[in-house]
């Protein structure tokens, strides 16, 4: 711990946990800063798990401080910085991550960024194969941790931060990488705090002007390298105009400067700068809910609960939107993403990526559920009357019947039709909670051909109609009905009058109790 004592690390308290980087994963101990959130430290804790070298434990200093300390030895070996410059860079860094603020991408976390910059940076021997070519290193500010208390903008300390991220690649590369991916997560967040929808002009030229301040502020940075080590790139003769004015006080003042100031340089030291790139375990260690441009994904996150249960709870976003919650944070259409990327795409210097939700962070498994007699439907093949029938159920994940459909081999096209037609309405009715015993009620014992034997059911013997089976058959699985007489073989005839489940008169009066169903259709014709 000799490199963490003397530092802003000194005197840290941490939490400590056990996560691993995904649900497969076996659980390792990590330990994060107590100050930080809670109720999102098992989002945080996975994503650490995920990033830290090892299977065994982890903590936020040692890992961060292995990429802090080895970007500071490889910039002063390239002549970048004195031991001076490098432990302000140094400090800077930490109080970046302590603050949730930006943090280098997942690959120099897991130590494959100075490899990466050989690879971009150093020619290939006369001869060797080329290596495929590795993506540039990257780094990733956390936009929603800039804002300030009053509801604004730190656009200040953004564009240090950008500096600071464009000398940290340049020195993990050990000067040698020529294009560094510098970009910001959760834009969403960024305006649901600002009390922006994301579809509205506002919010466009919100982002927009942080893009040119990205790029202003990394450029210049660029600038200040190359003139120190020697320019590799131009730079830019037609930037884009930044917006003129947004809402947010001083941010479209600030993106002028930054690309004025990057604008006055003799040349660059990079041949690109800023790009938005998907999201990796780094985005949910800071906390960002999105990656790059993406809309929220809503106002709830689904999280487990201690006794396995999904539970929904504000998302960070419907946090800082507060009461407007639901209507800041609600369904973003296509054409409101695209337009998005198009205010933002002439700061990049790659095509920004399709807008996509940050993955879910890895969560405990739920507790097993009990097993199900079945999980996804029945299929039964019987022969009423001498025709084939099939009937095929689907059940929910808890065995609730949501759908049943007929397949029948000698009817027609148009009863066959009929069929389906009706097995979907039912279907329909089913989904929209309309109960199993109403159905049973209504179809059960209704006669139409084909009808009478029931062959591969040993439970119905016989069945007026291919309704009545089915509809007696789902009585029995569904609801535990064994009360449902069977009908006799005259029932079962095509002139039979009634249906075996006539147990009640057409009219109120009092029957001997003995008298059987069929004795009470005899005395009680109407003529």
């Amino acid at each position: 711990m000799a490199r963490i004592q003397g530092t802003l690390w000194d005197g840290v308290a941490l939490r400590r946990l056990r996560a691993g980087a995904d649900p497969d994963a076996a659980p390792r101990p990590v330990a994060l800063p107590r100050a930080w959130e809670l109720g999102w430290e098992a989002e945080a804790a996975a994503a650490l798990a995920a990033l830290a070298p090892g299977e065994g434990p982890a903590s936020l200093p040692r890992a961060a401080e292995a990429w802090i300390a080895r970007a500071a030895a490889e910039g002063r070996r390239a002549g970048l910085f004195e031991a001076a410059g490098a432990a302000a860079m140094q400090e800077g860094l930490r109080a970046l991550l302590l603050q949730r603020r930006g943090a280098p991408g997942a690959e120099i976390w897991r130590e494959t960024g100075r490899k990466t910059g050989r690879q971009a940076g150093q020619p290939t021997a006369r001869g060797a194969a080329r290596p495929a070519e590795a993506a540039p290193p990257r780094f990733v500010l956390n936009l929603p941790a800039f804002l300030d208390p009053e509801g604004g903008f730190a656009a200040a300390a953004y564009a240090e931060a950008c500096a600071l991220a464009v000398r940290a690649l340049d020195a993990l590369s050990g000067g040698r990488a020529e294009r560094l991916r510098l970009g910001f997560a959760d834009l969403a967040g960024l305006l649901a705090g600002l009390g922006l929808a994301y579809e509205s002009g506002e919010a466009r030229a919100v982002a927009a002007a942080i893009a040119a301040l990205t790029r202003g502020a990394a450029a210049a940075e660029s600038g200040r390298l190359a003139e120190a080590l020697g320019a590799r790139a131009p730079v830019a003769l037609d930037w884009p105009a930044p917006p003129a004015a947004t809402v947010v006080p001083g941010l479209a003042e600030a993106a002028r400067a930054a690309l004025d100031a990057a604008a006055g340089m003799p040349g660059l030291r990079h041949r690109a700068l800023v790009a938005l790139a998907p999201p990796d375990a780094v985005e949910a260690l800071l906390g960002a809910e999105t990656g790059g441009l993406a809309p929220a994904a809503g106002p709830v996150r689904s999280q487990l609960g201690a006794a396995g249960q999904l539970l929904d709870l504000p998302s960070r976003a419907a946090l800082r939107a507060g009461p407007r919650a639901a209507a800041l944070l609600g369904p973003v259409a296509e054409t409101g993403r695209e337009a998005m990327r198009q205010a933002v795409a002439p700061f990049l210097q790659a095509p920004p990526p399709a807008p996509v939700a940050l993955p879910a962070p890895a969560r405990p498994a739920p507790r097993p559920a009990p097993a199900l007699r079945r999980h996804a439907g029945t299929v039964m093949h019987v022969t009423v009357g001498g025709h084939r029938v099939t009937l095929r159920t689907t059940e929910d994940a808890e065995g609730r019947l949501l759908e049943v459909a007929f397949a029948l081999s000698k009817e027609g096209a148009a009863f066959r039709s009929l069929m389906e037609a009706f097995a979907q309405s039912v279907s329909l009715g089913l989904q929209g909670g309309v109960p199993l015993a109403d159905y049973v009620e209504a179809f059960a014992y209704t006669r139409f051909g084909p009808a009478g034997l029931v062959e591969g059911d040993p439970a119905i013997p016989r069945a007026t109609s291919v309704l009545d089976w089915a509809f007696r058959r789902l009585a029995l699985d569904y609801l535990g009905r064994r009360d449902l007489p069977q009908p006799s073989e005259e029932d079962c005839l095509g002139d039979a009058v009634g249906h075996a489940a006539q147990v009640a008169p057409l009219l109120p009066l009092d029957l001997p109790a003995a008298a059987s169903p069929r004795g009470r259709r005899r005395a009680l014709r109407v003529v």
